[in-house]
């Protein structure tokens, strides 16, 4: 998920059906507020939404549903809308693989990406239950309507684990965020090394000349020391990275902007992050250079006596964010 800049601070989830704003100089806005079809539902999990699309009148996104609170065990289900905020779940896009496989006990955390008039689907995979030890990979794919059906890429996943155990993915690879950027295809992921626990996580790159692969992890990685959560988004003619609390201080609850899509600079300091966050960004496979914030997207949410599921997010930003290095900036504390 799956996919913030300027000046962002993001409030907690509310339960129910309370909608809420928050403003914090110098004046962005978010609301979160419930969504119908794909919201909280008895003994039902959704979570870990891709970034949406919009193909005619329709936005799709597609999410890990299963039964259980994690997402490892999932499977990747897909919804549509006509108005981002009533969705109907159309039906399952990718299951497990057959017993044996490098994807047989789950598939979760998808994302999108549209290239050559096709759509690229990928997602994290677990060949069984996850434990401290048990690699996981990242698959591929594809189909020639956002509707499916999807067949895969290739006889494996997109990206494998270094075999190497010192290097910061030997353990895991997952939370792929695509982008097409000056031609070619940058697939950033969360990677996690042997024997380290998932508050030490980092960001990676893997870049391809074309959207089936193959994907080369670039010689730079990891780009960023920290994040658990993959959230990269064109910006202008670079990326920009959301990170969480998770990291060394000088990174965590930032946002990163590298005009290459590889040398990250810190940029803001923000407060809050959202759940997993997936959004709407018109611009991210057009080759634009003009590519802005996204203003709305879906991410986890929380509720009593319930597992998780989507909620809608909406953003009002503060324009021209200066998109160039800043020392470590405490304007922002981290919410207690």
């Amino acid at each position: 998920m799956k996919t913030t800049f300027c000046m962002l601070a993001i409030i907690a989830l509310f339960p129910g059906l309370y909608r809420a704003e928050a403003t914090t100089p110098p004046g962005l806005r978010m609301a979160v507020s419930q969504v119908t079809g794909i919201g909280p539902e008895k003994g039902v999990m959704r979570r870990d939404p891709s970034d949406i699309i919009r193909v005619g009148n329709l936005y799709y996104v597609w999410y890990t549903k299963g039964n259980v609170f994690h997402g490892f065990s999932g499977t990747i289900w897909y919804a549509t809308s006509s108005d981002g905020r009533n969705w109907t779940e159309q039906g399952m896009a990718v299951g497990k693989g057959p017993s044996g496989s490098w994807h047989a006990y789950g598939v979760y955390t998808p994302n999108i990406m549209v290239a050559e008039n096709r759509y690229w689907l990928f997602f994290s995979a677990a060949p069984t239950v996850v434990r401290d030890r048990v690699r996981t990979s990242i698959g591929l794919a594809v189909a020639d309507t956002p509707d499916g059906p999807w067949m895969p890429v290739g006889d494996g996943p997109a990206l494998l684990t270094s075999d190497d155990r010192g290097d910061f993915d030997s353990l895991r690879v997952d939370d792929a965020g695509p982008i097409v950027l000056n031609g070619t295809y940058h697939l950033y992921y969360k990677g996690r090394q042997w024997d380290r626990s998932p508050s030490e996580t980092k960001l990676g790159v893997a870049i391809a000349d074309s959207p089936e692969g193959p994907y080369v992890k670039h010689e730079a990685n990891p780009l960023i020391p920290a994040g658990h959560e993959v959230m990269v988004w064109r910006q202008g003619t670079g990326v920009i990275a959301m990170i969480n609390k998770i990291g060394p201080p000088d990174y965590r609850m930032s946002l990163q902007y590298a005009p290459d899509g590889i040398r990250f600079s810190r940029v803001r300091s923000i407060s809050h992050v959202p759940g997993a966050g997936g959004f709407y960004c018109p611009e991210a496979f057009t080759g634009s250079d003009k590519a802005r914030a996204p203003t709305w997207g879906l991410q986890i949410g929380l509720r009593k006596d319930h597992l998780p599921y989507l909620v809608r997010t909406d953003f009002r930003w503060e324009p021209d964010l200066p998109l160039h290095p800043i020392a470590h900036d405490t304007t922002n504390k981290e919410p207690k």
